[in-house]
């Protein structure tokens, strides 16, 4: 007959091993609950400082800048950068004492989760300076066309800086996003999908509404050295002296008033001139 095990021994071992394993993880949890206090206490420390030494120097002068943006303003938000890296800090700290604790407890999935983490954040920082460095750039390109389109009279001023800033403000983004480490394949062939169809629609368009204009410049061509100022021509029933041509027409003196005529009439009309 078949021996039974015996069931005290088995339970014996399994409870000794229980208590071993239990003494042994212990110390562990204790060190790591001492270590995450102390990175607590430095990430407090090293931000208060931080925020204070940064507020001191003026620092927060380029997040007032930014809070002037007219996009900024309608997010209701204030930006304060010394209060924004002071918590950066404090979190890259912390997770740097989280990821030695889990060490201590042996943990090596978290280890390495936390450790991802604290790879990311230097990434993160450097994309949110670009985000930052670009927002101010294209607010000061936006700035430069109103004026430059109010220096020319051109009405629609407002709406081509609003194209501009928009335009650098998404590649500022999509920059930022790659530096950070994501994958921004698909919103570049995205965005250079709609760049060209915005391109390609604003050529036709531009083409269609300037056609005529382009007619006269190149009219202009064939005409400039075949009539002058001051001579007497008839253009159909039209008849007076040339007293002004450029690029795009033609002006005659018809007795007390004046006549504009453009260039390209000059192609299919009978013109006469009188020396």
């Amino acid at each position: 007959m078949k021996q039974l095990p015996n069931l005290t021994e088995i339970l014996r071992n399994t409870f000794q091993t229980l208590i071993d394993q239990f003494i042994d993880f212990v110390p562990r949890i204790i060190g790591a609950l001492v270590i995450l206090l102390i990175g607590i206490g430095v990430a407090r420390l090293a931000a208060f400082v931080v925020q204070r030494v940064l507020g001191q120097v003026g620092f927060d002068k380029i997040g007032d800048r930014l809070n002037q943006i007219s996009v900024i303003k309608q997010l209701n938000t204030e930006i304060k950068l010394s209060e924004i890296i002071a918590k950066v800090l404090y979190y890259f700290i912390l997770l740097v004492f989280i990821m030695a604790a889990t060490e201590t407890l042996g943990v090596a999935a978290i280890t390495e989760m936390v450790s991802s983490l604290v790879n990311f954040i230097p990434k993160l920082l450097a994309a949110a300076i670009m985000l930052q460095v670009g927002v101010l750039l294209a607010d000061t390109l936006r700035g430069a066309v109103v004026n430059l389109c109010q220096s020319f009279n051109i009405a629609a001023g407002r709406l081509l800086s609003m194209i501009v800033f928009v335009f650098f403000l998404i590649v500022t983004i999509i920059s930022a996003l790659g530096q950070a480490g994501i994958n921004t394949e698909l919103l570049e062939s995205s965005f250079n999908l709609i760049i060209g169809g915005v391109i390609f629609a604003f050529a036709i368009g531009y083409g269609i509404a300037s056609r005529d204009i382009m007619a006269n410049v190149l009219s202009s061509f064939y005409t400039k050295n075949k009539y002058k100022e001051g001579q007497l021509v008839q253009i159909d029933d039209v008849k007076g002296e040339i007293i002004k041509i450029d690029t795009l027409s033609i002006t005659l003196r018809t007795g007390d008033t004046t006549t504009v005529v453009p260039l390209q009439t000059l192609q299919s009309k009978n013109v006469e001139v009188f020396n």
